[in-house]
């Protein structure tokens, strides 16, 4: 019986095709499909046959292909990237520097997803399949190509995509009064010069992510052989699942097929292993610091490591260091270094006192569902608008990682710690974010088999996408309206000028007659 019963569950699920990003984003993506697979749904994930992260679990069947970087070119790029994010210089030359790790980045990207589409046999596989769905993370624009392919519902789950593309795709009003602009390190209430700067960053968007998507757009095109824009592929999404939440971003407006599940990567709290248990009972009433740089940065240059090391040393708390590089000659007796650490776990524990991280989406929601205050060192990408969001409520302080000192880092790591506005703060949002109905990751769950059950979300498609930027705007209407004015106005100007004549006409005509009769 319970083998019939297990047989029918599975006979009910879906068949679910994943086409996702690599690095960190593929980390909260995980727990989705093993949901997913729990259900009953069967999962194929397509994956390059070199990757950092992507690896086979039980929730699904792994479909690598072939690509044409080796595996230390990959780790390597990645690496350098990360890298660069260190590098002192002028602008123009951190500038340079950073554009090329965007290019090298972008090679290989394009490189994985050209490998993709090209690979007959499995798009044989894939045409034959008759998936319900396709689930992609969209900043890789393969998933758009693939899922247009296959003639597939989408969705999208993500943390962002560059110069708002997100919110352009969804038909999103994004004002520049109020929703400031990626990289402008702006907050919702902005100065006048704030907005100024907003404004124009916005202007500068479309050029950005020309030059950006430029090549995917190409390759999507030859693929689909027709011309294809990048934002008519993304507008194509059913739902929009982004790791977002309110608590933590600033207020704006947002479509329906728009679900925000910010929070999703904050697991039930597990139980410490002995190791970690020793260290932290260890710590007495002082406590611990956790202090990750994310997934993706595990060593830092020589010089940084030394200030951060001697600005450690001067708290009392135990610190968690998560680092594989050289250890600094002045590592401090109070710091412990750990090539890996349970993050959630650590953060959960009552004796943890601050966290130290990049601003990754992911340690900013575990911080605010542990409510531990935080001092951020943003490197790149997101980063600095997420500590913007963190500083701006008052829950922790951002250091710049170029600039900072040992005595800033020192000055930081103790105001987090030991004034209290901060923890109140932190305990604040923490609150908020989890008073919900629902857990984030049922929310994602859910939305997935609604697409899949209903072959996509036509319903909460706004009519905004069938409109051009004329009619959107409403040009026309105040073209014709102001026209229909203008005309009313000319009327009745012909009609006072006509009727002056005449009255003026009348006038003369009499004064001329009572002329002639006194004659």
């Amino acid at each position: 019986l319970v083998l019939l019963l297990s047989m029918l569950h599975v006979a009910a699920g879906g068949k679910l095709l994943v086409v996702p990003a690599d690095g960190s984003h593929w980390l909260s993506m995980t727990e989705v499909l093993d949901q997913l697979s729990l259900k009953g749904h069967e999962i194929v994930v397509l994956a390059p046959e070199h990757n950092l992260y992507i690896k086979p679990r039980k929730s699904f069947v792994m479909k690598s292909y072939p690509v044409s970087f080796t595996q230390e070119e990959l780790e390597h790029t990645f690496w350098k990237t990360t890298q660069n994010a260190f590098f002192k210089g002028s602008l123009l030359e951190r500038i340079l520097k950073n554009y090329e790790g965007v290019k090298n980045t972008s090679v290989i990207f394009l490189d994985t997803c050209s490998s993709l589409l090209y690979d007959e046999e499995l798009m044989k596989y894939l045409q034959d399949s008759k998936f319900d769905a396709v689930m992609v993370d969209p900043v890789l624009p393969c998933g758009p190509i693939l899922a247009e392919h296959l003639s597939l519902p989408s969705v999208y789950f993500m943390r962002g995509l560059p110069c708002t593309l997100d919110y352009k795709a969804t038909q999103c009003p994004s004002p520049y009064s109020y929703v400031p602009r990626s990289f402008t390190d702006n907050s919702d209430h902005m100065t006048f010069m704030e907005r100024v700067k907003n404004l124009l960053i916005g202007f500068s968007e479309h050029l950005l992510c020309y030059v950006f998507y430029l090549n995917h757009e190409n390759l999507a095109s030859e693929f689909l052989h027709r011309d294809v824009a990048v934002l008519e592929l993304f507008s194509k999404a059913s739902i929009w699942l982004m790791r977002y939440d309110f608590v933590f971003e600033y207020p704006r407006p947002i479509m329906p097929n728009i679900v925000y599940i910010g929070g999703i990567n904050c697991e039930q709290k597990q139980p410490l292993s002995k190791e970690f248990e020793a260290i932290v009972n260890a710590s007495g009433e002082h406590g611990i610091v956790v202090f990750s740089l994310g997934s993706m940065v595990s060593d830092i240059p020589r010089e940084r490591a030394k200030e951060i090391a001697k600005a450690l040393g001067t708290v009392p708390q135990t610190v968690l260091w998560r680092y594989t590089g050289e250890v600094p000659p002045n590592l401090p007796k109070n710091v412990k270094l750990v090539k890996w650490l349970p993050q959630n776990d650590l953060l959960a524990h009552p004796k943890t006192r601050a966290f130290i991280t990049h601003g990754g989406s992911h340690g900013v929601y575990e911080g605010i569902c542990n409510a531990v205050p935080m001092v951020l060192m943003p490197l790149f990408g997101d980063q600095m608008d997420n500590a913007k969001r963190i500083e701006s409520r008052g829950a922790g302080l951002t250091l710049n990682i170029l600039e900072m000192t040992s005595e800033d880092i020192s000055t930081a790591l103790k105001a987090v710690i030991n004034d209290k506005k901060y923890k109140d703060n932190i305990q604040r949002l923490s609150d908020l974010h989890l008073d919900r109905p629902i857990h984030p990751l049922d929310l994602a769950v859910h939305w997935v088999e609604f697409v899949m059950r209903h072959k996509g979300a036509p319903h909460l498609r706004p009519a905004a996408h069938d409109l051009n930027w004329i009619q959107y705007h409403s040009l026309d209407v105040m073209a014709f309206l102001l026209a229909v004015v203008l005309l009313s106005l000319f009327i009745s100007l012909k009609c006072c000028l006509f009727c002056c004549r005449r009255c003026c006409c009348k006038k003369g005509r009499t004064k001329k007659a009572t002329k002639a009769k006194s004659h």
